[in-house]
């Protein structure tokens, strides 16, 4: 049943789950709440639909003031996030006992039969491409927001039974989990500590690598990098950590230094599912995985000029960026 916009009915069934009225992933953070509501605050401002019709700026100033500041308010704080995510999984329990889980929309099918390897990748693609389409143009917003309520509820249904994780302050880990630049690190991987040091049962570059799973899944790609380097200084040859790494890079889209990652993947262990996941998506040959690369020294041989004129672009281009 449609009720009219901005009538208690119609702002009630928006209710259930803020996040989708912010175009969010469930595991957004704090950080990803903030720049995303001063994104949309800046589509909704005035100034930028001053060659809007009457009804348009009528209908976005009604939206910012009644559905997404109210939205945000509760977003921001981090018992608001846990309150939502625990009426969310209440959702999803009770209507997997009643039924089983058939969702409408096209995203949330084929979230559910993806691989499981693929799911954080697939979910948090489909989220970022809902976004851009939620609030251009402003008639988008209602079914939209309905299809992104619809992809968290698969989402959380998919993980029922795991931890959810949960956001810290950004960028941060508590000092008695992460080794700081003032600790020591654990000592590189040898004949008698395959994998690492696991003196007394512990597995450093393990940790390093679920830690890394855990930022993928809250979207905070560049911490999750530096914790999957690290567990590589520990253990370079463990095909997962190579693969994670080109996920992370594809998310950033970076898709250079993620072939790198994924080719390696794959030479380790050909049948890593998320590392031929990663390479469907970057285009790489699975029966030739180093297909397109340079191989040989002529090739690698370019004059002084081309050198300098490659350190604007490519792979110097890219690092330039990050930095």
């Amino acid at each position: 049943m449609s009720y009219p916009p901005f009538s208690e009915d119609w702002i009630q069934q928006f209710s259930d789950d803020p996040y989708a009225v912010l175009g969010l992933s469930v595991a957004a953070d704090e950080r990803r709440v903030v720049k995303r509501y001063r994104s949309i605050a800046k589509m909704l401002h005035p100034d930028a639909l001053k060659h809007s019709s009457s009804d348009e700026q009528a209908f976005a100033n009604q939206l910012l003031a009644k559905l997404i500041n109210p939205t945000y308010q509760r977003l921001k704080q981090e018992q608001g996030r846990a309150e939502t995510i625990a009426v969310l999984r209440f959702r999803v329990r009770r209507a997997t006992r009643d039924e089983p889980l058939s969702p409408q929309g096209k995203r949330a099918k084929r979230l559910c039969t993806a691989a499981v390897a693929d799911v954080e990748m697939f979910y948090e693609e489909a989220i970022a491409q809902f976004a851009e389409q939620q609030y251009k143009p402003f008639s988008n917003f209602e079914a939209v927001t309905h299809e992104l309520s619809e992809l968290n509820l698969v989402y959380l249904r998919l993980k029922l039974g795991e931890p959810m994780v949960r956001e810290r302050p950004v960028g941060i880990v508590p000092s008695t989990q992460v080794p700081t630049a003032a600790q020591p690190r654990p000592p590189q991987s040898g004949s008698d500590f395959p994998g690492g040091d696991n003196r007394g049962g512990v597995n450093y570059s393990e940790r390093h690598y679920q830690r890394a799973q855990e930022y993928i899944r809250k979207g905070n790609c560049q911490t999750a990098i530096q914790e999957l380097k690290d567990a590589l200084r520990i253990d370079c040859n463990q095909a997962k950590y190579h693969a994670l790494m080109a996920q992370a890079y594809i998310m950033q889209n970076l898709p250079g230094a993620a072939k790198a990652y994924c080719r390696k993947a794959l030479t380790l262990e050909p049948d890593n599912r998320l590392a031929q996941a990663c390479a469907k998506r970057l285009q790489i040959s699975l029966d030739n995985p180093d297909e397109g690369k340079q191989t040989n020294q002529g090739k690698r041989s370019i004059s002084s000029s081309a050198t300098s004129k490659a350190k604007g672009s490519g792979l110097f281009g890219l690092f330039a960026r990050k930095r």
